[in-house]
Formats: C-alpha cells, sequence, structure tokens
C-alpha cells in the first residue's frame, strides 16, 4: 500500500507512467512515454516537484497536473470526467481519501486507487496499467453508489495527460468505402471532439485521437494516442486549456437513462487505451504487439479466402457456386466464404434477414453438398450472417414485430431496408443463437462473416422504449463469445458496411476486421494505412477485387490490386468463371508468393517512409529478426517532377548488410521498360546505407507499384 508520499512508477514494454497519488487525491499523471529507466524515491519525489507550476491566488486558474478523472470540485474548469446526478443533486461529486495500491500482474503492473465521496455516497474504483508485451497504458474506472436514492451516470470519461510538445492533433474520418481519411489541425486552446451516436463507432469515426510535435510522421516525431476499446456510442476529445494542460480523454456517450445505479450497483468504464511512440510506426506496434500478445490472437496461417460477393451478388445456386470454389482451390483458395443470398427468400436486400434458414427453394438438398465439396476441395468454410439485424419483410419481423428497436415513433428509418433486432430481449437473443449456433454445428461452419449495415438511430428497447444501445453493444459480445465457446476454432469477422466497427473491444471477440467494402487498390492503399495504426496486417481482410471496382468504377490491372491486397489476410473476390486462363494463372502466382511470405506479413514490424513528396508511397513489413523485408512502392498521383528520386528503406539493422531487388509476382516488366540500374541485378548496401541515402526509386505510372524484397546478406571478406 503506498502512503502517497512518493509518486508511483509504472514501467513495462519500453513505457514509463510516472503518477501522484498524494494528499488522497485520485491519481494524477506526471509522465507518460518514453521508459525512464531506474528512479528511486527521492527522485520520484523531485520528478513531482519539478513537475508542479507555480500557483498565484487562484488554484482554479491553474490546476495542472489533472487527475484521471477531472473533478470540477477540485477547480477543473474543462471537460469533466463524471457528470451525474440523483434527481438533481449530487451533481459535483469529489472523491477523495484515496488508497493506493500495485499489484505485479502477469501482463504488467496495476495502480489499483480507491476513493470516496462521502457527501454524494459514491465510490470510484481504478486499474491503471502498463502492459508489459506493448508498452500500452489502460485505464478504467468502476463507480458505485452507496446511497439510498438511485444515481444517474450521463457521462464518465477519464484522462491521459500529454506534454506540452503536443502541438499537432491528428484523427481520422470517412464515409462508406471511403474509411480512414486522415486530418490534421494545430493543437489549439480549447476542445477538439469526435463523437459516435449511431451504436457503432461507425464509417466517420477516428479509432484514435493523436497529438503530437509538430510535423510528425510515421518514422519521426514523439506522438501520443488515445482508443476507446468499445463498439458503441462513444467519444475521444483532445482538450487544451488556458493554463496550458493538454489531455486526451475517452468514453462512452451514454443516452438519457442508460445507467441508473440503485443502491450498491456499480458501473465500470470500457478500457481507454494509450499509445506512444517516435513516430506513428512505433505507435501503432504497441496496438500490434499487444493484439498479438492475447492467448486467443490467431496464430495459424490466415487462410487465402474466397468470398462470393462480388462474384454472384445474390445469384446463388449449387452448381454456379461449386465451380466458382473449384476454381478457387484451383488458384490457391483455403476458405470458401457464401456471402448474403442462402436464407430464406433473399433475393435482394429488401427482405429476410432475421429468417436465419437456408432456403429450399435455392438450395433444395440444404448447403451440405456444397460445403462437402468445399472440404472435398481442401478448404475452410464460411458463412455470412447480419445477426443484429432484420427486415420488416421477413417471417421474424412478422411474428415477433415487438423484438424490433422502437424509439416511441414506429421502427424509424430504414437504411438498406432494414432495421435493429433488439438482443436485449431474451427471447430474441435466444431464438438468434438458436439458429445461428445450429447452422455453425450441423454444417460444420468454420468462419463467420459477421456483418451490422444500419446504426441504432432510434433504439428504444419495447414495451417503454427505454434507450437499449448499450444492452446492444453487450448482448452482441455475449452472443459471439458463446457461439465460440459452444464451437471452439469457429472464427468471426467484424464488418460493419465495412469498416464501420473496429475496435479493441470487438477485437477481444473477432479474429479480423473488414477495413472497407471498397476493393479498388487506389483507395485501399490508405485504408489500410491508416486502420494499421491499430489493428496488424492479419487481422486485415485485403481482397483482391475486380478489375473494375464496383464502388469506385476505377480499372486497374491485376498486378496492383493483387500487390495491395498482399500485404493482410488475403482473399479473393474476383469472378473467377469469368475470368481468362492467363488471369488466372497470374492469380494462382500472386497467391503463391502471398503464401511463401505470410510468416513475414503477419508477424513482422509494419513501417511507412515519410517521403517528401505525396505522390509516392513506400511501406512494407520487417522481419523481428530484421533478417528480410518487404516493401511495395507506389506511384497515386502524378507529381510535379520526375523522375521520382532516391527512396530510404526504414526499419533494417544499421549494421547489416542486405540484397534489395525488385519482384514481380504476377508479370514482369514490359520490355523496353526504363529501370534505375540496380533494379536489373539488384544490389546489396549496408541497412545504414539503406536508411540514410536509399536507393533509385522505379519509374512508375499512376496507380503502379513494385515489391521490393530485401534480405540479410553475408559480408565478402
Amino acid at each position: 500500500m503506498n502512503d502517497g508520499s512518493t509518486p508511483i512508477h509504472l514501467n513495462a514494454g519500453g513505457t514509463s507512467l510516472v503518477i501522484a497519488v498524494d494528499g488522497g487525491r485520485l491519481p494524477r499523471i506526471l509522465h507518460w512515454g518514453p521508459d525512464l529507466g531506474a528512479l528511486g524515491d527521492d527522485a520520484l519525489a523531485d520528478l513531482h516537484r519539478a513537475a508542479l507550476p507555480a500557483v498565484g491566488d487562484s488554484a482554479v486558474t491553474y490546476p495542472q497536473p489533472v487527475p484521471v478523472l477531472p473533478q470540477l470540485a477540485e477547480g477543473w474548469l474543462g471537460r469533466p470526467g463524471l457528470v451525474g446526478d440523483a434527481d438533481g443533486r449530487r451533481w459535483a461529486p469529489k472523491f477523495r481519501d484515496a488508497t493506493h495500491q500495485v499489484d505485479d500482474a502477469a501482463d504488467g503492473p496495476v495502480l489499483r486507487t480507491t476513493a470516496v465521496d462521502p457527501e454524494h455516497g459514491l465510490a470510484a474504483d481504478f486499474e491503471i496499467q502498463v502492459l508489459a508485451a506493448s508498452g500500452l497504458v489502460r485505464q478504467r474506472v468502476a463507480i458505485r453508489n452507496d446511497a439510498a436514492t438511485p444515481y444517474r451516470i450521463d457521462s464518465l470519461e477519464l484522462a491521459l495527460p500529454v506534454p506540452s510538445d503536443a502541438s499537432e492533433i491528428l484523427d481520422l474520418t470517412g464515409r462508406w468505402a471511403l474509411e480512414r481519411v486522415p486530418q490534421r489541425r494545430p493543437f489549439h486552446v480549447g476542445e477538439w471532439v469526435r463523437a459516435s451516436r449511431g451504436g457503432k463507432p461507425g464509417l466517420e469515426h477516428t479509432m484514435l485521437l493523436v497529438a503530437g510535435e509538430a510535423g510528425f510522421g510515421f518514422r519521426q516525431g514523439l506522438v501520443w494516442a488515445t482508443h476507446l476499446a468499445w463498439s458503441g456510442n462513444q467519444v475521444l476529445a483532445a482538450e487544451r486549456t488556458p493554463a496550458g494542460t493538454r489531455h486526451l480523454t475517452a468514453g462512452e456517450v451514454l443516452l438519457p437513462g442508460e445507467v441508473v445505479l440503485g443502491q450498491g450497483e456499480s458501473h465500470r468504464s470500457p478500457w481507454q487505451y494509450g499509445s506512444w511512440g517516435a513516430g506513428l510506426d512505433d505507435l501503432a506496434s504497441r496496438f500490434h504487439r499487444h493484439l498479438r500478445s492475447r492467448p486467443q490472437h490467431p496464430r495459424s496461417p490466415r487462410p487465402v479466402v474466397l468470398n462470393t460477393w462480388e462474384a454472384v451478388y445474390f445469384h446463388h445456386d449449387l452448381d454456379t457456386l461449386t465451380a466458382l470454389a473449384e476454381r478457387g482451390a484451383e488458384a490457391g483458395a483455403e476458405r470458401f466464404v457464401l456471402d448474403d443470398g442462402w436464407f430464406l427468400g433473399r433475393r435482394d436486400d429488401t427482405s429476410s434477414l432475421g429468417d436465419w434458414t437456408v432456403d429450399p427453394a435455392i438450395w433444395p438438398d440444404g448447403l451440405e453438398p456444397l460445403v462437402a465439396r468445399v472440404r472435398e476441395l481442401g478448404m475452410d468454410f464460411g458463412l455470412w450472417f447480419e445477426p443484429e439485424m432484420v427486415n420488416l419483410d421477413s417471417d421474424l419481423a412478422r411474428e415477433h414485430p415487438e423484438w424490433i428497436f422502437d424509439g416511441g415513433h414506429g421502427p424509424g428509418l430504414a437504411s438498406r431496408h432494414q432495421h435493429v433486432l433488439d438482443l436485449g430481449h431474451p427471447e430474441a437473443y435466444a431464438h438468434l443463437f438458436d439458429r445461428i449456433s445450429g447452422l455453425v454445428g450441423s454444417l460444420g461452419i468454420d468462419y463467420i462473416k459477421w456483418d451490422h449495415n444500419r446504426y441504432l438511430l432510434d433504439a428504444g428497447h419495447t414495451p417503454d422504449g427505454r434507450p437499449g444501445v448499450r444492452r446492444q453493444v453487450e448482448q452482441a459480445y455475449r452472443l459471439m463469445a458463446e457461439l465460440k465457446a459452444a464451437h471452439p476454432g469457429l472464427e468471426i469477422e467484424s464488418c460493419a458496411s465495412g469498416g464501420g466497427r473496429i475496435d479493441l473491444g470487438v477485437l477481444e471477440f473477432t479474429d479480423r476486421v473488414w477495413p472497407s467494402d471498397c476493393n479498388d487498390p487506389h483507395e485501399r492503399l490508405e485504408i489500410q494505412r491508416w486502420t494499421g495504426l491499430l489493428v496488424p496486417p492479419e487481422m486485415q481482410g485485403t481482397h483482391i477485387g475486380a478489375e473494375e471496382s464496383h464502388t469506385t468504377h476505377r480499372t486497374h490491372p491485376l498486378d496492383y490490386r493483387a500487390e495491395k491486397a498482399l500485404w493482410g489476410h488475403l482473399g479473393i473476390e474476383v469472378n473467377l468463371l469469368t475470368a481468362d486462363d492467363e488471369t488466372h494463372a497470374a492469380l494462382a502466382r500472386w497467391i503463391a508468393f502471398h503464401k511463401e511470405h505470410r510468416a513475414l506479413l503477419h508477424s513482422g514490424e509494419v513501417v511507412h517512409a515519410d517521403l517528401a513528396d505525396a505522390a509516392f508511397r513506400l511501406e512494407g513489413v520487417v522481419a523481428g529478426d530484421r533478417g528480410e523485408a518487404l516493401y511495395a512502392f507506389s506511384v497515386v498521383e502524378r507529381p510535379s517532377t520526375w523522375p521520382p528520386g532516391r527512396i530510404r528503406l526504414p526499419g533494417l539493422d544499421d549494421e547489416r548488410h542486405y540484397t534489395v531487388e525488385a519482384v514481380h509476382p504476377g508479370s514482369a516488366p514490359a520490355a523496353g521498360a526504363v529501370l534505375p540500374p540496380w533494379q536489373r541485378d539488384g544490389v546489396t548496401l549496408p541497412g545504414r546505407a539503406l536508411r540514410l541515402v536509399g536507393i533509385e526509386a522505379p519509374s512508375l505510372d499512376v496507380d503502379r507499384s513494385v515489391l521490393l524484397r530485401v534480405v540479410s546478406a553475408p559480408v565478402a571478406l
């Protein structure tokens, strides 16, 4: 038990967290970032004193350092940590008399703090942890009501401070088929707030909120970021006060009455995560290491997926899909996923959601013949569901209209002709579990593509109309967990109109995400790049789409489409039944190349070069032992000068020599192509030279790329 006289130093995974715990107050973070090494009590005490500001005649003007749960009653005039009341009373809590204990948990040291507000009859239990495998910081709090009158929580946000060096903010926005678009702004005085209110993070959600040094990039500048591990309504905010305090906050957006605590009842916040790094690559690598360190992280080779959607859409029949499976197996596919259109009455998107029964009109012998053939071909079998959704034109909706969310004005606006099934009804939950589990068990389904296409705009639980969004998220998590428990080995993909539900909350229960419904490689390069701030390559579905994208109507050659899909959990959405032999053979070569290198791609460190010209991209994956790497150089728009000049390769070992060669899994460069001299026979250079001097970039047209294979080479004496 800490007596509060000395700050607490948690350090693990290359991260130091120094926390002031004096005066019975809530924890106040003095330092979050690079490891400070061993610090004795005297040094920690001096560090605390060195961090305190000069205070004049009003402590309200100088609120630093701010508790992880900022409180109005302590003079904090910024975003409040806890907003709540009991019929208009007990609305300005002041937690104090805090006690603190450090536990050396197996996954990293954790500070546990308990504090009370005796006048308001409230208690708070905090957990602040530095994760050993990654150096991520995470924290959460549980609020308990000890008074006789109910206490309503309207918002609960935790804060992570960042230093005054953090002068820029980066966040993400987007829309359908164009997720994860970065935007930057100065870290001005005031609040920059990004909220999601659609019952899931959403296509436009920022995923992370980043603050960093001026001009930070992927390889330069210290950066700090926060993320909320929650798949429902949420808010991330960056705040700078006139006194100079800067911090990042995260919490749920709670609807009226969603959290009302009776006497003795508690509410626990989701985990707020914080990552820092010397550049965005370093920051992202902490999230990647965390996900890869979990016991449930998928460790078997990620099977190459053949998804039926863009090949056949709703047009299902056994002969066509069997032929597609056979062509897929010939190309090297290892998992066949039957997408939307297989269930009762489903001919388009206007009907049948919720009727999870195999349609006998299309499948007179059930799905068993298709599944049997898929397994004969050596592939896993996966099936598409949209469990949380329902069409009004469905047997389920006609039989149980009371299971559809209704905020008091009927089921509300349709989106893609669908509404939301309220899993807060125990009978609805049980019905859904039984239907899905029955199919998984009877067919031996290995994989569920779990879609979620409508926002929860008016999610009132019938018959009283109370908000049901928070309960819906909890029930979705429960459903995923119980399906996996009932069917060991089952894998689940989080898809929500593409990348609308990507967060560390849902990733506790899923094995990959679908970053976007857009397979256009021009867009996918950026979507995957920015989704990669949180999600490692092996958990991102990356598919080779049609020559003409069905979302953008751009056309791209197979080599560019395949190269951009190479970097994640590879899949195919090309209609192999109409592809000519040349295309099929080239596709097979790309799949074989991916299989040859997926151990590297799915375990290595993701790196991005900071190039001066926005027309170019250079990114890759470097093995953990720095023995090999794979990079892609791409031209994404026409540059104002030509040729591109030299590119420098990040992430290698300065002291080792490497052979660099251009590789062409699909088709070789055209005869007569203008190539830099090194590209004809390769080149061998020290890692330091490749990092500081680089190599001449290939001259390419827009939306074209070259793969660079880099292997550690012995040095001739």
